[in-house]
């Protein structure tokens, strides 16, 4: 989840690289309806299962989806879309005000908050893991194991690219919500050491505070969710790396719909970020189907793959957070959209752009290009019966007599005549276990464009931070 940060009181394919005019490029692709209904129907009825530590190499570490951790709260499969369209909708508000303030220069003094009023309630080589989808409480996010302190203790954590502050549940806590595994408490860690105001670490965040030295910090997000607490460094394991003296927030008064997670990994592009304070040099990972029980990887220091389709890493100078890429255009059946490459630019202001997201589920594009991108679908399967909309989706179909069907390629184009074409899974979706398919993609007003992690779903995604890449890898999870 991209935070958005206020002032106290302590409140992320397919194919090979192919050029867009390619002969070869394929018009159609085929969705497994039986399938995707399948897994619809399996995800409300997923049976809660501790996920076992594996022995992956250093620096790798299991990702899973949520589902697979904690059974979802929701009774079928059409609520839990609900649930997760309206959290993904606060998400996107949350980026797009983030955006907003850092454009605007909006700064702690700007706000006008009383520090006195804070903290009344808050009492004083290479790298991998596994990755999981979350489907509960609305959630788009996917979780790892990490281990922290000494001695470890183990707890799951979201993996978010649109934010940069990691931190976990603590105690005492003042307020904690729900979480899998108990509360981590700093006093049993030999390793655990608060963070003084003058650190670099503190005044690198975005809100701080100081009481008797140390640095507190908060993070809230569009959705209402926040956390609060002491700045600290501690030992961090992901795999069988153990990395020491990492920047994370120790939360002692937590709120929100992290439901099962401790806390938050931040992977963005910022200086607090996980991959900036151990000198990653690039990362990945790879999303397993959000209403899938299987696991993947988040791996660092890891090369993009032989055959991944890679656009340019762009970013916005005034925020370090997102990560931008070089998006050309889309095509839709073999056919490129009318968009002009303008759509995903980032301006001379920092507005506008395309990013690519972990957290936001469904892609976001500029009114005016989801337009024409969902009038060139419509066109192309006229043949399919329609549905009525769906909460934001308003291009659905009913798809329940059907086993298997044929819709238009979709395929996002990159500089170099670089082809990224998506499976149709990752596009048309079902929202309830009935047979009700989506097309997978939304309209903003804002000039920021999302991809979302539907769309990113069954690939690697890639960035190469020393190279200025981002790669997608299709079959690598």
């Amino acid at each position: 989840m991209a935070p958005l940060t206020y002032l106290f009181p302590l409140f992320l394919l397919f194919g090979l690289t192919q050029s867009r005019t390619t002969p070869h490029s394929s018009k159609t692709t085929l969705l497994n309806v039986a399938s995707s209904l399948q897994n619809a129907h399996n995800v409300v009825s997923f049976t809660h299962h501790r996920q076992q530590p594996s022995l992956l190499t250093p620096f790798s570490i299991h990702l899973h989806s949520r589902a697979s951790i904690q059974k979802p709260s929701h009774s079928d499969y059409k609520s839990l879309t609900l649930a997760r369209l309206a959290r993904d909708s606060a998400r996107v508000r949350a980026l797009q005000t983030r955006l907003d303030l850092a454009l605007n220069r909006v700064s702690n003094s700007d706000l006008n908050v009383n520090p006195a009023e804070s903290g009344d309630e808050f009492q004083a080589n290479a790298l991998q893991g596994p990755i999981v989808s979350g489907t509960s409480q609305g959630s788009g996010e996917y979780f790892l194991r990490v281990g922290i302190g000494k001695p470890s203790s183990q707890a799951y954590v979201v993996l978010d690219t649109g934010s940069d502050v990691s931190w976990i549940q603590c105690a005492p806590c003042s307020e904690c919500y729900q979480q899998s595994d108990p509360i981590f408490d700093p006093v049993l860690s030999s390793s655990y050491s608060p963070i003084h105001c003058d650190a670099p670490q503190c005044k690198s965040l975005d809100l701080s505070e100081c009481r008797n030295g140390t640095c507190l910090y908060e993070v809230s997000y569009g959705d209402g969710s926040y956390t609060v607490g002491e700045f600290a460094t501690e030992t961090v394991t992901l795999g069988s790396a153990e990395v020491s003296g990492v920047a994370i927030g120790c939360g002692h008064n937590n709120e929100g719909l992290f439901v099962g997670a401790a806390g938050l990994l931040g992977l963005g592009g910022g200086k607090l970020s996980f991959p900036a304070q151990v000198n990653a040099t690039s990362f990945s990972y790879c999303l397993v189907d959000r209403d899938s029980d299987a696991v993947s990887t988040l791996e660092f220091d890891s090369p993009l793959p032989r055959n991944a389709v890679t656009a340019p890493l762009m970013r916005n100078p005034e925020l370090d957070t997102f990560y931008y890429l070089s998006l050309k255009g889309i095509s839709v059946g073999g056919e490129a959209l009318p968009i002009p490459d303008s759509s995903f630019e980032v301006d001379a202001i920092g507005g506008g752009g395309i990013i690519v997201d972990s957290g936001t589920a469904v892609t976001r594009l500029r009114s005016e290009v989801y337009d024409t991108l969902r009038d060139a679908f419509v066109n192309g399967t006229r043949a399919l019966p329609k549905a009525n909309s769906v909460s934001l989706f308003d291009t659905c179909y009913d798809l329940s007599s059907r086993n298997s069907v044929e819709v238009p390629t979709v395929s996002f184009h990159f500089p170099e005549g670089k082809e990224l074409p998506l499976p149709a899974k990752n596009y048309l979706i079902p929202v309830d276990s009935v047979g009700t398919f989506c097309l997978a993609f939304a309209p903003t007003t804002s000039s920021l464009s999302i991809i979302g992690n539907v769309q990113q779903q069954g690939t690697r995604v890639g960035f190469d931070i020393a190279n200025s890449l981002v790669g997608f890898s299709a079959n690598s999870c």
